[in-house]
C-alpha cells in the first residue's frame, strides 16, 4: 500500500473513533436526564430510612441526639404503658383493615372482573366509572364521605330515613363498632376500579383455546373457574394481595383525613401509621418521642418488607406447584 492509501486508511479510522466516542459521550449524557429523580429519591425515601434505623438507638434531649441506648427504645415500645397497649392496638385494626380489606375490595374486584371481561356491552364504560375514584385525592375522598356520613345532615342517614329505614341510621364515624369498618368500605371503593383491571388483565392474558378446550371436554363454568381461571390469574391476585397489605398497614391518608391523628373514637380506628404520628410529631420540643417514633416506624418497615417476602415466597411456591 503506498503513503497516501495508508495516511487515508488511518484518516478513516480515526473518523470512526471519533464517532464512537461521540455516540458513547451522547449515550452517558441520557443518564444525566435521571439525576434529578435519584436525588429526589435518595433524600426523600432512602436517606429517612437509614435516619430511622440510626435515630432508633439514641435517647434525644429537644431535637439533638444524646447518648446510644441500643435496644432500649424498642424495649419500651414492646414493655412499656402505655406504648405496648397503643402498640398492639394499631397492630389488631391493621390486621383488620387487611382481611376485611381482601374481603370487600380484592373479591368484589374480581367478581367485577369476570362480568366485564364476559361478553356483555359497555365493558370500556365500566372500567372507566370504576377507576374514576382513584384519580381524586384520598383527602378528598375522606372529606367527602365525612360529609356523607353525617349523622345530623349526612346524605347515607337521609337516604335511609327516605326509604323507611329510619332504624337503620346511625352515627357511622361516631361509633367504635362501626368507625373502622366504614373507613375500610370506603378505601375499598377508593381502590377498587385499581384492582378491577389488574385482575382484568391477568384474566385477559388466559389464552382462550385453553377455554375452549375444556369445554369441549365437558367442563362447567365452575370447573373452569376453579381449575383454569383462579391458578392461571395467580400473578395478578398475588401483585394484588401484596399491594393490599402493604396499603393496609400503610394506611394513614384516610384515617386521618375522616377521624383525625387520634384515631376516634376512642382510639377504634388508630392503627400503626397514626399512632406513628403522635408518637413521633406529638411533642413539640421532640425530646423521647423521636428514638420511640423511629423504633416504632422501624419495626413497621420490618413488618411489612419480611412479611411481603413471605407472601411472595408463598404465591411463587404456589405458581411451581401448578
Amino acid at each position: 500500500m503506498s503513503v497516501w492509501g495508508k495516511s487515508t486508511e488511518a484518516k478513516r479510522q480515526r473518523r470512526v473513533i471519533q464517532g464512537i466516542r461521540k455516540v458513547n459521550w451522547q449515550k452517558q449524557l441520557v443518564h444525566l436526564f435521571l439525576l434529578p429523580a435519584l436525588v429526589f429519591y435518595v433524600c426523600f425515601q432512602v436517606y429517612p430510612i437509614f435516619s430511622a434505623f440510626w435515630n432508633s438507638f439514641f435517647s434525644f434531649k429537644g431535637m439533638q441526639r444524646d447518648s446510644f441506648i441500643g435496644l432500649e427504645n424498642f424495649v419500651r415500645l414492646f414493655t412499656e404503658s402505655p406504648f405496648k397497649e397503643m402498640f398492639y392496638r394499631g397492630f389488631g385494626h391493621n390486621v383488620i383493615f387487611f382481611i376485611v380489606t381482601v374481603i370487600s375490595k380484592l373479591v368484589v374486584a374480581f367478581l367485577l372482573a369476570l362480568l366485564i371481561n364476559s361478553k356483555i356491552r359497555g365493558k370500556e364504560f365500566f372500567k372507566t366509572v370504576l377507576f374514576l375514584p382513584k384519580l381524586l385525592s384520598v383527602i378528598v375522598v375522606g372529606f367527602l364521605f365525612s360529609l356523607i356520613l353525617n349523622p345530623t345532615y349526612g346524605a347515607l342517614n337521609t337516604f335511609l330515613k327516605f326509604v323507611g329505614l329510619q332504624e337503620w341510621t346511625r352515627p357511622w364515624l361516631g361509633s367504635p363498632d362501626t368507625a373502622l369498618y366504614t373507613i375500610i368500605l370506603v378505601n375499598s371503593w377508593y381502590g377498587l376500579g385499581f384492582a378491577v383491571l389488574i385482575f382484568l388483565a391477568g384474566l385477559q392474558a388466559i389464552p382462550s383455546e385453553i377455554f375452549d378446550a375444556a369445554k369441549v371436554d365437558g367442563a362447567s363454568g365452575w370447573t373452569m373457574l376453579w381449575r383454569i381461571t383462579l391458578p392461571m390469574a395467580m400473578p395478578a391476585v398475588m401483585v394484588m394481595t401484596i399491594l393490599t397489605f402493604i396499603g393496609a398497614f400503610e394506611t394513614f391518608e384516610l384515617i386521618f383525613a375522616m377521624q383525625g391523628s387520634q384515631g376516634g373514637p376512642y382510639y377504634s380506628t388508630d392503627v400503626l401509621a397514626t399512632y406513628f404520628y403522635r408518637l413521633a410529631f406529638g411533642s413539640v420540643d421532640g425530646g423521647e418521642s423521636i428514638g420511640l417514633g423511629s423504633a416504632l416506624a422501624v419495626v413497621l418497615f420490618l413488618m411489612i418488607s419480611s412479611a411481603t417476602a413471605i407472601l411472595l415466597f408463598f404465591f411463587k411456591k404456589k405458581e411451581y406447584e401448578q
